[in-house]
């Protein structure tokens, strides 16, 4: 709302409906030029602007064009190094720990590791498979060594436990709903259960019974910001940076861009 009011005084408090495309132009103008907003704040107020006129003026607006972009600044990532990365990972502990070595390791995004369901591991394979990945495409990814003992002992212990959870009532989590078609019983299957699960079951009032979820985003994010800190490491880093840090590396050891793009893929070969 805001905007629409600085959208007005800029134009001595004329009524939007007397403005169109010139007037919306040099607002937008005038923001980045004068004003050096942020590239994602013009992008705000153009949207902002955009719905005054469809939603409420019910005066659609034609294509504006010829309008000043703010330019979004091109900075560099930040990147941990070796030593760095592993007084983090050394920082860390539990699952946690095991997520982060997941991003260092595999190259994946937080949200493709809490999702991962006990079927996409293939620890004799030493691979991952993530499902609906960026562009809702399935991938590979490589395994990181170093966690293939510990799952091969720890998913035989999450099993019984799992089975344990079913003879109860429990044991659910949620899949979505075509694959919840083509395998109904996939909710309650060993393979369809989450690799990180949360800390306990909620009620699911559209399904009417008791469900698990898998660990929440922030729960992993503080753990990692919390583990810089105790690690000391001076930069302005995040769970984020051990994405950038996964692909950094490589090419610092002298491979091509093009080896590390296909890094997983290449590692793992094709489902």
């Amino acid at each position: 709302m805001s905007w629409i009011c600085q959208y007005i005084l800029f134009h001595h408090k004329r009524h939007p409906a007397s403005l169109r495309e010139p007037a919306v132009n040099a607002f937008l103008t005038s923001i980045a030029v004068d004003r050096h907003v942020a590239a994602a704040t013009q992008n705000q107020t153009f949207a902002a602007i955009l719905l005054l006129y469809d939603a409420v003026l019910a005066a659609p607006l034609d294509r504006i064009a010829g309008v000043n972009r703010a330019r979004k600044p091109q900075r560099l990532p930040t990147v941990l190094t070796h030593e760095e990365v592993a007084a983090l990972l050394t920082a860390l502990a539990g699952e946690p720990a095991t997520i982060a070595t997941l991003r260092y390791g595999a190259g994946m995004r937080l949200t493709e590791v809490i999702h991962l369901r006990v079927e996409d591991l293939k620890l004799d394979q030493r691979r991952i498979v993530i499902r609906q990945a960026k562009g809702n495409k399935d991938r590979v990814s490589v395994l990181p060594e170093c966690l293939v003992p510990t799952w091969s002992h720890s998913l035989m212990h999450w099993r019984a436990e799992h089975a344990l959870a079913v003879a109860r009532g429990a044991g659910r989590v949620r899949v979505p709903t075509a694959r919840g078609r083509k395998y109904p019983t996939l909710e309650t299957d060993w393979t369809g259960q989450w690799v990180f699960p949360a800390g306990r079951d909620y009620f699911d009032h559209e399904e009417g019974h008791y469900s698990r979820h898998h660990v929440y985003e922030g729960t992993i994010q503080r753990s990692v910001r919390d583990a810089m800190r105790r690690a000391t490491i001076p930069k302005p880093a995040t769970c984020h940076t051990l994405q950038h840090s996964f692909a950094t590396h490589p090419l610092e050891a002298g491979h091509d861009i093009r080896t590390v793009q296909d890094l997983p893929s290449r590692s793992c070969g094709a489902q």
